[in-house]
């Protein structure tokens, strides 16, 4: 019996490729940590990259995801508002490239730690010789296990974290950031847990 060649042809894929995804975030050790632990929580790591790009300003870390993104299919790029003058040119910079999105927190990545914890939205401003991030550091110390947290300190974060206090985060995040459009007060808010969902998202396969 002659078997056609058909009998190997190579099955079609009924599912798209992964996109590939580029992350970029201005803190070099925990925010990365974090970033990178969940992403291979949700079991998308394999197409995300989470790299410090070498600068720690907003607009620096735009210009380069402009820079790398033809060889990805979407890029993020975590920012911390904070004192940053040049946050708002950052915002911009990113608006005419469809493949870039801004995930902004006000004022910092650590208000989503702090929002494992409980809501709040009372506003951060500068007092005492420190800028609202250093005060939300603050305030994230006083949640146990967080008595240590540092921000350059190169500690799973996520895993201290995941569970029931990351499932808070992530119901009280998207309450918290549509009360701060809706009145128009951006401090505090976040949209990292718009990052989560995206891992969640590339974690299950796409049919064609």
């Amino acid at each position: 019996m002659v078997r056609t060649t058909r009998l190997f042809d190579r099955k079609k894929s009924r599912f798209k490729p992964q996109p590939k995804v580029l992350i970029l975030c201005e803190d070099s050790q925990s925010g990365k940590r974090y970033l990178e632990d969940a992403a291979f929580h949700f079991r998308a790591n394999a197409q995300v990259e989470v790299a410090h790009c070498g600068v720690t300003h907003p607009s620096g870390i735009v210009e380069r995801a402009i820079a790398r993104q033809r060889n990805f299919d979407k890029v993020f790029c975590a920012l911390d508002r904070d004192t940053h003058l040049c946050f708002d040119r950052a915002v911009d910079l990113a608006k005419p490239h469809p493949k870039i999105k801004v995930i902004a927190s006000f004022p910092c990545f650590e208000f989503w730690l702090l929002l494992h914890f409980g809501y709040n939205r009372k506003p951060f401003a500068a007092a005492g010789g420190k800028s609202p991030g250093e005060l939300v550091t603050k305030s994230l110390r006083g949640q146990p296990p967080m008595e240590n947290y540092e921000k350059g300190k190169n500690v799973s974060h996520f895993d201290l974290l995941k569970g029931e206090p990351f499932n808070t985060a992530r119901v009280l995040a998207p309450r918290i950031l549509l009360d701060a459009v809706n009145s128009g007060e951006l401090n505090p808010s976040t949209e990292i847990h718009l990052l989560m969902d995206e891992f969640e998202v590339l974690s299950a396969p796409q049919s064609i």
